[in-house]
């Protein structure tokens, strides 16, 4: 049996609950938009996306690329001072598309510029574990050295077959070389994984997340799929089982009962913009989504390694 754990009020290794014991206080993201595209999206690899993937290729919360990141940086943290008492360290997060996918002079430019910002204290990068060229990885190896880097990869899925399906465009094993390339270089990880993909049954999903939990990874997000109008998901709606709150619930609670305790839990939902959610509907009430959770992990006091 694992070591039982306290991380302050959660029943898990929240961001949230790390950041307060790396930076003293609590920290914000703050979503930037480094005006990349995709090689999923410009021929390269593809030209329709990921089947899930919005035309906002995962940006639809990041700041307008009508402005440079300085400016984007500055937008954001005055939006959230102005709904929250906040102090004044944010990290920098490049999330729409693939933010490695562009030269390198303009990668180091626009990360530079990130994370030189007096008020940014890590700067988190997501990309494709394809888009990781050895220039690439010398920049953010030289970049780890100012402040914290954080590289977040979107593997989805172990299963080969369902990669095809949703055109995730790399095998598994570049995603592995990836993570090692990475880990030479000190550089912190995190995973990203979408529960509820077509086809895939719980079984599967805890296999990709044994896999996960072999490498040296230092965070995981776990997100629910979501079907968006305007994805090519959307037309396969109603020939595979949408989640229901409840057995997503279940499933993310099996997820973390087979993750190592020093793993950050970045996420355990997510949010799909309102506007585009066709399913599942009840993901759109986030709070009480989380509320649930929190409810189901207190009623399993038995749970090995990470119940207070």
């Amino acid at each position: 049996m694992l070591e039982r754990k306290t991380w302050g009020e959660k029943r898990y290794y929240s961001l949230d609950y790390y950041l307060k014991q790396i930076f003293g206080e609590k920290v914000y993201k703050v979503a930037l938009n480094g005006g990349m595209t995709c090689p999923n999206r410009d021929g390269k690899l593809d030209t329709r996306g990921c089947i899930f993937c919005s035309s906002g290729g995962s940006g639809d919360f990041a700041a307008p690329i009508c402005k440079n990141v300085t400016e984007q940086i500055n937008l954001a943290i005055d939006g959230i001072k102005k709904a929250k008492s906040v102090g004044n360290k944010f990290i920098a997060y490049f999330q729409a598309y693939t933010n490695t996918y562009a030269p390198i002079d303009h990668l180091e430019r626009i990360f530079t510029e990130a994370i030189n910002h007096p008020s940014i204290v890590a700067l988190s990068i997501g990309t494709r574990p394809d888009c990781l060229g050895n220039d690439i990885l010398d920049l953010l190896e030289r970049l780890n050295k100012i402040k914290p880097v954080w590289i977040e990869l979107g593997l989805q899925t172990c299963h080969d077959e369902t990669a095809r399906f949703i055109r995730r465009g790399y095998p598994l094993s570049v995603f592995d070389q990836a993570v090692a390339q990475l880990t030479k270089r000190n550089i912190d990880i995190i995973v990203h994984i979408i529960i509820g993909l077509p086809n895939e049954t719980k079984e599967m999903l805890l296999e990709t997340i044994a896999h996960v939990a072999s490498l040296p990874i230092q965070g995981i997000k776990l997100q629910l799929l979501h079907v968006l109008k305007g994805t090519d998901l959307a037309d396969y709606l109603g020939t595979f089982p949408i989640l229901t709150m409840e057995q997503y619930i279940d499933w993310v609670i099996s997820c973390l009962e087979h993750l190592p305790p020093d793993i950050v839990i970045h996420r355990l939902t997510g949010d799909g913009p309102k506007k585009l959610l066709l399913e599942p509907q009840w993901s759109s009430h986030k709070k009480m989504v989380m509320n649930q959770i929190n409810r189901e992990l207190k009623l399993r006091d038995t749970w090995q390694g990470r119940l207070i």
